[in-house]
């Protein structure tokens, strides 16, 4: 049997991540918006309906955004993001595929640690097949606990990153992967549509888990120093302008076989002109498109995300600024509502990672 490449969660793709500025109310919405499998549970639970890049979602529920991402901190929370797409990619040929697509180096990676058209029409054995899956994420602290009484798999053996197939609660064929977009331990359940309900159903009976939207999803992200596709990092941003050099695999830099090599490689060397840093300070809190300034007053760049942080009770914000004025310390300007105030590019995340992984 060929080995299939599953594309839910466990590259930390986002497939289908937008930025804020396409969420608002639904009563402002033309299109018809599309629903995920849990539609109406998220009004049964009093979920507050917002249009989200052409799909119906909550933005939060009875509880306030920063209760949300508090109780997130804290415990643990439950969010559908079924809106993103799922893929599983097939043939001998898949590995290929993917790293046509990305840097990384996927032909390294064990298994379940997670231009089809022109290699397709080179022969390639490859196919690519839409999962028709909701896909719910449980993050926080305690997730793990309490995912564990619904599950006769040992999650201690499942590290950050990797993921098994598995039942949970009643539920068969779930694949479930140790990671997320909050910064905590966590999972992201790809679930059969017709058990979405009932596996939602079932977590909240733990009294541990409460429902998030997305609100609190992307000041949780943001206080974890994670990108927004659309936002944060597009088609024209490469992985040394992000801070996201990690992400190139050392024998595909040696290599020089990966998208972009040719531009990559030499920033990799340090010749690269802005870079993606964190920003905090205190006043109005700083927001996407807003300017950033020396102290002298001229604009060197622009926020790319920005909210004010639950948890630090200050602002935290990221954006891009050429090199030398992005070491940490580093005293700048924000310019919000036309007016000027100091902030300090900071170490990112912002606030410190949780992740599971074996000791």
């Amino acid at each position: 049997m060929q080995r299939a490449v599953s594309v839910v969660a466990c590259l930390g793709f986002r497939l289908q991540a937008f930025p804020p500025a396409l969420c608002r109310p639904l009563s402002c919405a033309q299109e018809v918006l599309r629903r995920t499998p849990l539609y109406d549970f998220h009004l049964a639970h009093g979920g507050k309906m917002v249009a989200f890049a052409g799909w119906s979602l909550p933005v939060q529920y009875r509880d306030s955004h920063t209760d949300s991402h508090l109780h997130t901190r804290q415990h643990c929370s439950l969010f559908d993001v079924s809106h993103m797409l799922q893929t599983k990619i097939l043939g001998s040929d898949r590995v290929k595929l993917m790293e046509s697509l990305v840097v990384g180096d996927i032909a390294e990676l064990r298994p379940n640690q997670d231009k089809l058209r022109e290699l397709q029409n080179q022969g390639r054995d490859v196919g690519l097949e839409v999962l028709d899956n909701a896909l719910l994420a449980l993050q926080g602290p305690t997730a793990a606990q309490v995912l564990q009484a619904g599950v006769a798999d040992d999650l201690r053996k499942l590290p950050f990153m990797t993921s098994a197939v598995m039942e949970v609660f009643g539920v068969s064929g779930c694949r479930v992967t140790r990671c997320g977009y909050t910064g905590e331990d966590g999972v992201e359940i790809s679930v059969p549509v017709a058990g979405a309900v009932h596996l939602a159903t079932a977590l909240l009976k733990n009294p541990e888990v409460k429902l998030a939207g997305l609100a609190a999803r992307d000041s949780l992200r943001l206080e974890a120093g994670l990108c927004l596709y659309g936002n944060d990092i597009n088609e024209h941003t490469t992985p040394v302008e992000g801070s996201l050099s990690w992400t190139l695999g050392k024998r595909r830099r040696a290599a020089m076989d990966f998208p972009g090599a040719k531009v990559i490689v030499p920033q990799l060397k340090g010749k690269v002109q802005r870079r993606r840093v964190g920003l905090m300070c205190e006043g109005a809190p700083m927001r996407a498109h807003s300017p950033i300034l020396n102290m002298e007053g001229i604009k060197i760049g622009t926020v790319t995300s920005g909210c004010p942080s639950p948890s630090l009770k200050k602002n935290v914000a990221m954006g891009y600024v050429p090199c030398e004025y992005s070491r940490p310390g580093t005293m700048l300007l924000v310019e919000v509502r036309r007016k000027q105030q100091m902030a300090v590019v900071s170490k990112m995340p912002f606030v410190p990672t949780n992740y599971y992984t074996l000791k």
